[in-house]
């Protein structure tokens, strides 16, 4: 079985590659690939059968499944142009109805297996709204559609399962998924943490910045949470603990890493290539636009540490435990320029489709230099298994998503349920933020991030752009909130998963975790207030607006850790509450679009002399305290 998923994640790749002409000329396939339907009819046939293999229930039932699977996308890959030209979606033979009613019910159960019950139900649910739509309340009622029909529309068109989630894998993710797998597989996760190691080892709280800088980095290629959790968090929760952090700080360091990694470029996941075709922009804007929230998240992070290790008072690692800075770099050079080699295709090249397979390449080549990580036979399976695994994960997630994506379309939704919020929101953009974050956060705790973020970017995002914020706030403030059910109990599943490595209490980590990453419940609220944020303005205006919310995530990190790194402790409740809520007030700008004054003076005003009886309070209680302990 392993080496069919092989086989298959190969084909699955080869055909990408064909299709974006990787090599130049003239594509392999094209007397058999004629039309872009027929693409994704023979990507979604090499994809999803194995599904029902890789997570089996009932071998009577698997490859019947599996066979039944391919058989109808072979039917459907062959009558691709015939369908094109007829628009069976709106009118198709009746053998094709049913083998499209068949298809959806197979798709519906390797998502039960592949994503679970809580989306499986979800998309479920909403892949049968258009039969009874016409009975639903107020909000849910739109356009009827027979149950032939909605077939149909699912499978035939390309605005249901083959929407824009499937066209976004199949023109961009499938290679940077690929990428990220392979720079896994070949020891790239080792050579950055041992990087992060030789550069952060020695600062107090060391292994836990270690643990900021390998898992972000891990976790911007895998573009999975809790993925990235299970693996980094092998090697650095132990090392954190070693170096006297209490085992659900360590496992709340590591969850907060990993979910940060997920919003840092120049990868970002899947979901980030998903929003730039949603948006019709290129990758590299978007990935412009996360720059500098990822940016002052992981500082926040850092911060977050030092403070906790200033106060706990903790050490860097031994001297012998840290790895030679120099022979790191001399062992892992070639991952560095594989990454260089990516970035530069990106931002310079702006060959953003084209890009990791040039880069994976170029890794498998110089990958094979190093003789510890040098790949045989048997690694070249073991490793196209595993990027087959996540593939066929993948494009069962997107595929499902794309049912409710359809569903919406096919009853008129999507536009009636962006007025609704707008009605309930009435003329106040505070509580249609509010309502926005609440709605992003709930979702995200039924779904993957990328389900979470669809579904939302078509029923909640246009409502935020019609309050006049900029598209592209209103999508990454979305993803935003849409990842904090990762570090949040009472689910906090990136948290539990590294509880489970630091054998710690998961509700006691998922807390910690909240706390640590306490600064990302704030940062989408500064960029969708003020879009110079992400890179929509002049430089004076973004380095200001940059400049404000560093102060203000410095100030807020005191007042969370009750210790200020470069200040000292800060014993009280109330020189605390100041200095937290005055941080608060500086790193929110656009305070006038919520009624809180003329912008740049009530929020900078209030907030430092906020900070600055704060901190007065707080020395004054530390010279009080000296002296009495001495």
């Amino acid at each position: 079985m392993r080496a069919a998923v092989a086989l298959l994640a190969v084909l699955a790749v080869l055909l990408a590659m064909d299709n974006l002409r990787v090599f130049g000329g003239e594509q392999w396939l094209s007397a058999f690939v004629r039309i872009e339907s027929q693409y994704f009819y023979g990507l979604f046939a090499l994809l999803l059968p194995p599904a029902f293999l890789l997570y089996p229930t009932r071998r009577w039932i698997d490859w019947p499944c599996a066979l039944l699977a391919l058989g109808l996308l072979a039917a459907f890959f062959y009558t691709a142009e015939l369908a094109l030209d007829e628009a069976w979606e709106f009118g198709a033979p009746p053998w094709a109805v049913y083998a499209a009613l068949v298809l959806w019910g197979l798709l519906v159960e390797a998502l039960r297996r592949a994503a679970g019950t809580a989306l499986c139900v979800i998309a479920t649910a909403f892949s049968l709204l258009p039969l009874f739509t016409e009975y639903m309340p107020g909000p849910l009622q739109g356009l009827a559609a027979s149950w032939q029909d909605t077939a149909a529309y699912h499978m035939l068109s390309i605005e249901s399962v083959f929407g824009l989630p499937f066209r976004a894998f199949a023109n961009l993710v499938i290679g940077f998924v690929i990428f990220g797998v392979v720079l896994q597989f070949t020891g790239g996760g080792q050579f950055f943490l041992n990087l992060a190691f030789a550069l952060l080892g020695r600062q107090r709280g060391g292994p836990a910045k270690v643990a900021i800088v390998s898992s972000g980095l891990m976790g911007s290629m895998s573009g999975s949470v809790v993925t990235n959790v299970l693996t980094t968090g092998q090697l650095t929760i132990p090392a954190m603990k070693r170096a006297g952090m209490a085992p659900h700080i360590a496992g709340g360091v590591e969850a907060c890493a990993s979910t940060g990694g997920v919003l840092l470029p120049p990868i970002m996941g899947s979901t980030a290539f998903i929003m730039a075709t949603l948006l019709e922009i290129p990758y590299m804007e978007v990935a412009a636009a996360a720059a500098l929230p990822a940016v002052l998240y992981f500082v926040s992070l850092y911060l977050q540490i030092d403070a906790y290790a200033g106060k706990s008072k903790l050490a860097g690692l031994d001297e012998k435990d840290i790895p030679a800075l120099g022979e790191t770099l001399a062992a892992g050079w070639f991952y560095i320029g594989a990454f260089a080699l990516l970035v530069f295709l990106l931002v310079f090249l702006q060959r953003e489709a084209l890009a990791p397979y040039y880069a994976t390449l170029a890794l498998l080549v110089l990958n094979q230099c190093s003789r510890r990580y040098r790949l045989d036979w048997r690694g070249f399976v073991e490793l196209a298994y595993n990027s087959g695994k996540l593939l066929i994960e993948l494009v069962v997630i997107l595929a499902g998503v794309g049912l409710i994506v359809g569903a919406l379309s096919l009853t008129g939704l999507s536009g009636t349920l962006v007025n609704d919020l707008l009605s309930l929101a009435g003329d106040s953009l505070g509580l249609l933020l509010l309502m926005g974050a609440l709605t992003s956060f709930v979702l995200g705790i039924g779904m993957t991030v990328t389900a979470a973020y669809i579904f939302l970017a078509i029923v909640l995002a246009p409502a935020l752009v019609g309050q006049n914020l900029q598209p592209l706030s209103a999508h990454l403030f979305i993803l935003y909130w849409a990842m904090l059910s990762y570090i949040t109990p009472p689910v906090a599943l990136g948290a539990f998963a590294a509880a489970s490595i630091a054998q710690a209490s998961p509700i006691r980590t998922g807390l910690a975790a909240m706390a640590l990453g306490s600064v990302i419940y704030v940062i989408p609220f500064v960029f969708v207030l003020d879009p110079s944020f992400i890179l929509q303005g002049g430089w004076l205006q973004v380095s200001r607006v940059f400049a404000e919310a560093l102060i203000g995530v410095w100030l807020m990190v005191g007042a969370v850790q009750s210790y200020l790194p470069g200040f000292g402790a800060l014993r009280a409740l109330l020189p605390r509450l100041l200095v937290g809520g005055g941080g608060l007030a500086v790193a929110l700008p656009g305070l006038a679009e919520l009624g809180g004054g003329p912008e740049n003076v009530v929020h900078l005003v209030s907030g430092g002399l906020a900070a600055a009886c704060g901190l007065a309070l707080a020395a004054y209680r530390n010279r009080q305290v000296r002296p009495a302990a001495g």
